[in-house]
């Protein structure tokens, strides 16, 4: 059989159900090929699906634009490690998501194993932003040789430029320490700390759930966008001789799609925990329109923002060096290498995996002997 009757939240182990969703529900004993087509009926899930399963596309639109700009280097050039990165992170966190709702009725091992992948994507993706943020945001970050050019300025405007760095740099030495030695580490070992607590609520402050996972995502936020507020915080970072149109366009185009990105998060944070509008309607919202499809909806449009102020930075970057930082200023950040962008993400996975491995275990113990009565309905 392709396809299993739907049932209501009565019908199914308390595990599987959610709150003010009464009916749509599949049944924990779907085979693969069931899961597969159930995302072209109406079930409770198959909006969570698509949500963020088709976004994968249009980020993947948007993200391939940089690269028929014109005068950027090949896509393989070592400037755009971080930027792969970034977009491994993000393709992870979209597919694992829509995997996982699409599959979690498998069985109910299988359902936790893909929520606890799911969240080992979305730290993954956290730490694929910081590397975004480091090379390209990071107010150390300067144009590697890329052969793009160098610095046309005169002397006297790279005297100028690097008493102004110095002089920022003293006002604001502590950022520098933490972005230089502390950032990537900090970034790391938050994103493995959201994991495990994520997981554990699967377990552990079942009531609280979705308020937990919500808070400890604001910890690795906090941590990445610092590059950010470092721009806010301090003179501009733009040259004084560049054309006043070029400019302001690029800091306040950067800071337009930050606080956009910044208000679809506390949108898809509300949505999360308050359960609106099934809250108010149960039974209404149940396929299509309940929380967690807005949910996914606004936590893409917030990736799209992201996306679009790194693009913005790469632009600076690639082709106006001056109007980020001049070259004069010491000292240069180090170029992204295969070892310090794609040798983090990895070790990063690992220890993912590790961990989801752990907790798989210990959902096999709990749930093995509920899972053989329930093959038996």
């Amino acid at each position: 059989m392709w396809s299993l009757p739907l049932v209501r939240h009565t019908d199914v182990p308390q595990r599987v159900t959610e709150n003010f969703i009464l009916s749509g529900y599949r049944f924990p004993n779907y085979s693969l090929r069931q899961c597969l087509a159930s995302a072209f009926r109406p079930t409770n899930e198959t909006g969570n699906f698509w949500t963020h399963f088709l976004p994968i596309f249009v980020f993947a639109f948007h993200f391939l634009e940089v690269f028929v700009w014109e005068g950027v280097p090949e896509p393989g050039n070592p400037f755009f490690y971080p930027y792969w990165n970034y977009f491994l992170g993000v393709f992870y966190l979209l597919l694992a998501s829509s995997l996982a709702h699409l599959l979690n009725s498998m069985s109910l091992i299988i359902r936790e194993i893909c929520f606890f992948v799911d969240y080992g994507t979305i730290s993954a993706y956290t730490v694929g932003s910081s590397l975004a943020y480091y090379y390209y945001i990071h107010p150390q970050a300067g144009i590697p040789e890329i052969g793009l050019g160098g610095w046309n300025g005169s002397q006297e405007s790279v005297e100028e430029e690097a008493w102004h760095s110095t002089s920022l740099t003293s006002r604001l030495w502590g950022f520098h320490l933490f972005f230089d030695s502390l950032y990537i580490p900090s970034s790391f070992l938050v994103a493995i700390i959201c994991v495990l607590t994520c997981c554990k609520t699967r377990q552990c402050w079942r009531k609280y759930r979705y308020g937990v996972r919500t808070l400890v995502f604001l910890l690795p936020f906090c941590i990445s966008s610092t590059p950010v507020f470092y721009r806010f915080l301090s003179p501009s970072p733009y040259t004084s001789h560049s054309p006043s149109s070029s400019s302001p366009y690029f800091f306040s185009t950067m800071a337009a799609f930050f606080y956009r990105h910044c208000f679809w998060l506390v949108v898809s944070a509300i949505f999360n925990i308050s359960k609106i509008p099934e809250r108010f309607s149960p039974g209404n919202f149940d396929i299509w329109g309940h929380s967690h499809q807005w949910f996914h909806c606004c936590t893409f449009l917030s990736i799209l923002d992201e996306l679009q102020m790194i693009k913005v930075e790469l632009w600076a970057l690639l082709h106006s060096p001056a109007l980020v930082l001049s070259p004069a200023t010491p000292p240069r950040l180090p170029g992204p290498t295969l070892l310090s962008t794609y040798g983090i993400m990895v070790l990063l996975q690992m220890c993912i995996a590790s961990i989801i491995a752990w907790f798989g275990w210990g959902a096999y113990q709990i749930y093995a002997p509920e899972q053989k009565k329930l093959k038996r309905h």
